[in-house]
């Protein structure tokens, strides 16, 4: 499926250098109004957070093995454009992992079915918003700070992107899915991390967008620093390569080819944007990354 963002007439504007901009808060975001009803335990919640003065909702599951008296790795799934937490929810399948590897999952609603990222879609402040939402869930989940990842696919994908940079400090990894790193916000050399973050991402060679995601990684790398390490072909993957790079802060950068793919998730079953022929599965592999990547101080 083509990306869903290009039924808009601005997205063609947006690779030819329109965007959308927005104000961000700098520093800790400070404690937000949440749902009264709010208590901490295993299982999936229908939430809400007030930031910006509008109310912001999401979809929370813990696992079962979910202590809120222990610290919990955190991943936070932004969905595509135009879609829902629930639609990601589906999609990505990371509850069952989740369920697994006794890590909570956040799956934010944009406004109006999308997110302010890097060339569209809206003008929330969601970096903000996503801060607002990692604090919160710091404070009254005991999500582990050093363990918040985000993971995203297109419009989510590319606001995983402009959250590493802006999000000060608070993301240690993401996965990018079918998404980039471009748009006029990038443009200049300085818009980049000022902490380590590592990134996974996924890149279909049959997306239309393909070279658009190649180049934005190739500028991420060469602004910090990126030097490859052998990359390899997986065995039984026909065409499937996986290139790594370690940055200069420390940070690594991990991308994974898949030539016979278009703009999707691979290796999903259920949900618009499947690929369950990929010949890998993200959501696996995704975690696996965010597993081996804390938060670097």
């Amino acid at each position: 499926m083509r990306r869903t963002i290009a039924v808009l007439a601005g997205l063609v504007l947006a690779y030819a250098g329109a965007g959308c901009g927005g104000e961000r808060e700098p520093g800790r975001t400070p404690p937000s109004a949440s749902t009264p009803a709010e208590r901490p335990a295993a299982g999936d919640h229908t939430l809400t957070l007030s930031h910006g003065g509008v109310s912001r909702s999401y979809l929370l599951h813990a696992p079962p093995g979910y202590d809120p008296a222990r610290p919990t790795p955190l991943v936070i799934a932004l969905h595509f454009f135009p879609g829902s937490g629930a639609a990601m929810r589906e999609l990505a399948g990371l509850d069952a992992r989740a369920d697994r590897e006794n890590f909570l999952v956040a799956y934010p609603d944009g406004r109006d079915g999308g997110f302010n990222a890097l060339i569209c879609c809206g003008s929330a402040d969601d970096v903000g918003f996503l801060g607002a939402l990692t604090d919160h869930l710091v404070d009254a989940w005991r999500a582990d700070p050093d363990r918040v990842y985000l993971t995203g696919i297109s419009n989510g994908g590319d606001l995983s992107f402009r959250a590493a940079v802006e999000g000060d400090g608070r993301f240690a990894a993401i996965g990018v899915v079918s998404g980039g790193y471009s748009g006029p916000l990038t443009e200049p050399d300085s818009y980049v991390p000022k902490q380590p973050v590592s990134v996974i991402t996924f890149v279909g060679g049959q997306d239309r967008y393909a070279d658009t995601f190649h180049e934005g990684l190739r500028t991420w790398q060469r602004r910090l620093g990126c030097r490859p390490v052998p990359g390899k072909a997986e065995p039984g993957r026909a065409g499937i390569t996986r290139v790594d790079a370690r940055c200069a802060d420390g940070s690594d950068v991990t991308v994974w080819s898949l030539p016979e793919m278009s703009h999707s998730w691979p290796g999903a079953t259920a949900g618009q944007l499947a690929a369950p022929d990929a010949g890998l599965t993200a959501t696996d592999l995704i975690w696996e990354f965010f597993a081996a990547h804390p938060r670097r101080r």
